[in-house]
């Protein structure tokens, strides 16, 4: 990089090493965009946090290209049931086995220091990217140009700096990138301290069962969560009054889980308390400053979607700076990043909020919308698929902003290893020859893959297109149902 002994300069400069960070910086570099990762800390934290993601996200660890390493380490999840205080069933969701639409299983369970480990192996890969541990940024002077980023290197003491064109706040709750943009949260209602604690089985516990279990119960709430291998989490939620100090010994964790599981059994791995909040920052972007991740919005664990929801963030934005980057957009590209993100995960957020309301029958209709519900008692429930927010669209926007599926085509590759995180065209087999080939030519000049395969066809048929144009984190930017249509998708990127 260029620049003196203590001062680097690059594109972008992300602020945070953990999963979303990670995944940013390799989708960056992999598009060739000169990144630096700035991280406090000196190593992937070695405690669980994170423990659950979903077959979107499995999606974008194959495009970063650790999906079947990432694997190796996780659990498929049956699903979550919610049961009151006397054991009775009262809402079921349970998740399907088989692989589903977009080539992976819908839910998995995974140790958080696994997949950071083989993340940040993608990332020490990729020549394009920079790593600085143990920095502790403490200013970002914004211009017209870039950012300067200012660091003290916590091994040395000696201060540091680089010049950015763009800096992400992957840095958390207590973002010091946020500070620095004014954006304030946008609470959202949900503000309530549990203990959460880690155990690991020492003899077999199959009684426990593969599902999580929330327990509704009034006296007090908690949550059952089976994770990777001998892994056993426990979520309590504690009382007014309840100290932190206290309610952390192994003594009075011990005493809160005796009615599933003793001493005996397992071994305590951690315990701590936590307040999990419901909150979304007031804005995304400020100038050349952006967020993602926990730095953007903060989600109560009932529905399992606070790491996807960053990964997710890093998939949209990553894109689209590489096109800004590469000349190929203007810089007003990255507005729809919050656009089109804040939506999507406002509705994953104030549905976890009222399942975390769910402590009675009676709190039933409440806290769950009738669109996810089905059935008599006990309910099933359905998973949600947000659409993104208004935010990119060009030609027919029938399936704009909904997920493209990933099916296996008829030479057995599956969609995404034939496109790779890029635009993707897809076409009606057959079809193309009926087409202009002027839209065509002019997708593919411009970088989209052409696809025609009747693996397609099922789901072309379902939004009645004869083409579809998919982004690079597999979201519809538009579909065409005629010829019109598709040479307005060949000028939309």
């Amino acid at each position: 990089m260029a620049g003196g002994a203590d001062r680097m300069d690059t594109e972008v400069a992300i602020v945070g090493y953990g999963p979303v960070g990670a995944t940013l910086a390799a989708l960056l570099g992999q598009q060739g965009v000169r990144t630096l990762v700035l991280e406090r800390e000196a190593a992937a934290y070695h405690l669980p946090r994170a423990c659950h993601f979903d077959a979107e996200v499995m999606r974008v660890f194959q495009a970063v290209g650790v999906a079947e390493a990432v694997a190796v380490d996780t659990r498929l999840s049956p699903g979550m049931r919610f049961v009151d205080a006397s054991g009775r069933l009262l809402l079921d969701w349970s998740r399907p086995v088989e692989i589903g639409p977009e080539g992976w299983h819908a839910s998995y369970r995974f140790h958080q220091p696994d997949l950071e480990r083989v993340l940040r192996g993608a990332v020490a890969a990729v020549p394009a990217v920079s790593l600085c541990n143990r920095a502790e940024v403490f200013a970002l002077d914004q211009d017209a140009d870039g950012v300067l980023i200012r660091w003290e290197d916590l091994d040395s003491g000696r201060l540091r700096s680089a010049r950015a064109r763009w800096v992400v706040g992957c840095d958390g709750a207590r973002s010091l990138v946020r500070r620095f943009m004014g954006a304030e949260w946008l609470d959202l209602g949900f503000h309530e301290r549990w203990l959460v604690t880690d155990l690991m089985l020492t003899r077999p516990r199959p009684d426990l069962g593969d599902h999580s279990i929330q327990f509704c119960d009034p006296a007090r709430a908690a949550t059952y969560v089976r994770g990777v291998g001998d892994r056993r989490r426990w979520e309590i939620a504690l009382k007014p009054g309840e100290d932190t100090a206290s309610i952390t010994r192994p003594e009075e964790v011990w005493r809160l889980l005796e009615r599933w599981i003793t001493p005996a059994d397992a071994t305590i791995e951690r315990a701590a308390v936590y307040t999990f909040h419901s909150a979304i920052a007031a804005r995304w972007r400020a100038g050349r400053l952006l967020l993602a991740g926990d730095s953007a919005h903060q989600t109560p664990p009932f529905l399992g979607q606070g790491m996807c929801a960053g990964i997710r963030d890093a998939a949209n934005l990553a894109w689209k700076i590489a096109r800004v980057q590469a000349g190929l957009a203007d810089a007003t590209l990255l507005d729809s990043y919050e656009r089109e993100r804040a939506p999507h995960v406002r509705e994953y957020i104030e549905l976890a909020v009222r399942l975390g309301g769910l402590i009675n029958t009676r709190a039933m209709d409440a806290a769950v919308p009738g669109s996810v519900l089905s059935g008599g008692p006990p309910a099933q429930m359905r998973s949600i698929r947000p659409q993104l927010g208004p935010g990119l669209s060009a030609g027919w926007s029938g399936p704009t902003g909904r997920i493209a599926p990933q099916p296996v085509l008829a030479d057995g590759v599956r969609l995404d290893e034939r496109v790779g995180y890029r635009f993707a065209l897809l076409l009606r087999a057959g079809d193309g020859a009926a087409l202009p080939t002027a839209p065509l030519d002019t997708l593919a000049a411009r970088g989209a893959v052409l696809v025609a395969d009747p693996a397609l066809l099922p789901w072309l048929d379902e939004v009645g297109a004869v083409a579809a144009l998919v982004r690079p984190d597999r979201y519809v930017l538009g579909a065409a149902r005629d010829a019109g249509e598709l040479a307005a998708l060949a000028v939309a990127i």
